[in-house]
């Protein structure tokens, strides 16, 4: 009994989860309604600003969930497995979904807040994971290994916001927040068994993390509205 606990404790569930949830949310919009009707991705709970103004505030969970073509969810599906499969062995399966929701979170509060479009996708808390591997990075600087990979995700990073900028119907705010919130967030739920996170430093990122996730809510609520 002991052995088979430990082997699903052992295997990545909630990234498991988290994609199963999106390829049934992708099938039952493509059989009722399409992935790209406007009316049927707020249907379903994609951001749409007035909606989240009117108290809709699950709209800033739901898009999480939600994706466009095939093309999207595969890409986001395939990011979301490579980084998520990692992420979850390393903080564990409660603390992983917490930086998984938190930064996605954060990611559509900078969209509520500074894109007044329409959108949908994991990729707010994609760009989380890329945050929470920043935060690795920086708590484990020494480690040569860590060093390298940390410098590659910081590459891709930029590549990624780069290519943002010159693209159209990208959500960049919500890429920026959502990577953003992953870094502080990975400060906040700290990693598991030793604390190599300093109390004063996990504090600090906690309360930066409420402050934004509050200055960003304010800014869609007041600032357009």
């Amino acid at each position: 009994m002991k052995n088979k606990v430990v082997q699903i404790d052992s295997k990545p569930f909630v990234t498991y989860t988290l994609l199963t949830i999106m390829v049934v949310v992708f099938v039952i919009m493509s059989l009722f309604g399409g992935t790209s009707d406007v009316a049927n991705l707020v249907r379903f709970g994609a951001k749409y600003n007035p909606l989240i103004v009117d108290g809709q505030i699950w709209r800033l969970v739901t898009p999480l969930f939600i994706h466009l073509s095939i093309t999207h969810i595969l890409f986001n599906g395939i990011t979301l497995y490579y980084m998520g499969t990692q992420l979850e062995a390393l903080f564990g399966h409660l603390r992983f979904g917490l930086i998984f929701f938190i930064s996605g979170i954060v990611g559509n509060l900078a969209s509520f807040a500074f894109n007044d479009g329409l959108s949908a996708g994991a990729s707010t808390a994609i760009f989380g994971l890329f945050g929470a591997f920043l935060m690795i990075g920086e708590v484990f600087w020494e480690n040569p290994y860590v060093k390298q990979m940390t410098k590659t995700f910081v590459f891709f990073i930029l590549l990624n916001l780069g290519f943002d900028l010159f693209s159209t119907n990208i959500d960049i705010a919500g890429h920026i927040g959502g990577l953003v919130g992953g870094f502080l967030s990975a400060y906040f739920v700290g990693l598991p068994r030793k604390r190599f996170i300093s109390l004063p430093k996990q504090i600090l990122a906690t309360i930066t993390l409420v402050i934004i996730a509050l200055a960003l809510f304010y800014i869609g609520h007041v600032g357009k509205y």
